[in-house]
């Protein structure tokens, strides 16, 4: 507590620092304040000035509330200690996220007080589909200029032609729904690459690990539905790392049988949620079923929309009994009933090759007029 540390930021293209407020062991977290401080690498505090004030932020609606929040405690290795501070609050905060502040919310706040209302966009951040990388004009061409990527929507995407079309890349966030990697193993050619994030993607393997002599300031690894193989093996190099500064957190390991047995399963990233019991998630997966066809049945056989009602209703009410058991409906999994609803709604329409839209509505409705949760 006290310790103020400082990092590069590429939000202010110059180092920024905060303090260590506090301490909590049993949630690992450590409370971390931001300073309205930037400028070249800092060896000691002193170099910070006389006057070091922390963060405050008035812009949109903070209202000039502390950029002050709680994270995990392994002190990112890109982070450096330069001494300590007597502490400059003395509150606990009641925010908490994953990653420690690297000065955005700093140049957020400065693009503010310019008088530019304008929202403040990273120029050195790219959001993307895979479907819209895939339709760049500037196919081939390098973008140096970005450091940051994140693809959704990935059915298939070659790591290596994203490397080498994006070689400068220090955050990589790559998501999909049971989509494939190619060469994943060509993410080793990321020298700069700091974070990487993989959800539910696969055709990766052992071999595609990531290998520290490779991407030596990797400091933030988020894996998520991913090959058990790969799993391990990005579990097994990194672990040790993790006390030099590596945030690993690799969940959800999936088998091939897994993967051929899901792919129609649009509740299966309940399976292995904390708080979803493994008894709930087998029920919550023969419910989904049963309704699905019986609402097949229905459209194939004449389409009664009063029959679609009731299968919608029959849906609601058995998730208000396994809810009534474990309490693991939130507002998360709600949605994710809503879309899994829509998922065999989509796969009817498409077996059926006309608008389903009324029977949706009517199995929707039913759902509604039922429903607890």
């Amino acid at each position: 507590m006290g310790d103020v540390v400082a990092v590069y930021s590429e939000a202010l293209g110059a180092w920024t620092a905060s303090q260590v407020t506090g301490l909590d062991v049993a949630t690992k977290c450590a409370a971390v304040l931001e300073l309205d401080w930037s400028g070249p690498e800092p060896g000691a505090v002193a170099d910070l000035g006389d006057d070091v004030q922390p963060l405050r932020l008035t812009h949109h609606s903070w209202g000039g509330n502390l950029s002050y929040g709680n994270h995990g405690w392994v002190l990112p290795r890109s982070f450096t200690v330069i001494g300590s501070l007597p502490l400059l609050v003395t509150e606990p905060s009641c925010s908490y996220g994953s990653a420690w502040g690297r000065g955005e919310q700093l140049a957020r706040q400065r693009h503010w007080d310019s008088g530019d209302r304008e929202e403040w966009n990273a120029p050195y951040a790219l959001t993307c589909t895979a479907d819209e990388l895939d339709a760049e004009p500037a196919r081939g061409v390098v973008r140096a200029g970005v450091k940051h990527l994140t693809v959704r929507g990935i059915s298939r995407l070659d790591c290596a032609r994203l490397v080498a079309a994006f070689p400068d890349l220090t955050r990589l966030s790559l998501s999909g729904n049971l989509g494939t990697l190619t060469s994943a193993v060509a993410l080793n050619h990321l020298p700069q690459l700091q974070g990487l994030t993989i959800t539910e993607l696969f055709g990766m393997d052992s071999s595609d690990c990531l290998l520290p002599r490779h991407v030596p300031e990797l400091e933030e690894v988020s894996l998520y539905g991913i090959p058990a193989d790969y799993a391990a093996a990005m579990r097994k190099t990194w672990r040790p790392h993790v006390r030099h500064g590596v945030e690993l957190d690799v969940r959800g390991a999936r088998k091939p049988e897994w993967v051929a047995a899901n792919t129609a399963n649009p509740l299966r990233d309940w399976d292995g949620r904390e708080h979803i019991p493994r008894a709930a998630y087998r029920k919550a997966v023969a419910q989904y079923k049963a309704t699905r066809d019986a609402f097949l049945a229905e459209v194939t056989g004449g389409e009664d929309h009063g029959s679609i009602a009731e299968i919608g209703r029959a849906f609601g009410a058995a998730f208000n009994v396994l809810d009534s058991r474990s309490s693991f409906i939130e507002t998360v999994e709600r949605e994710e009933l809503f879309d899994a609803l829509d998922f065999l709604a989509d796969e009817a329409q498409i077996a059926a090759g006309r608008d389903l839209s009324a029977a949706r509505a009517a199995l929707t409705e039913g759902v509604d007029s039922s429903r607890d949760w």
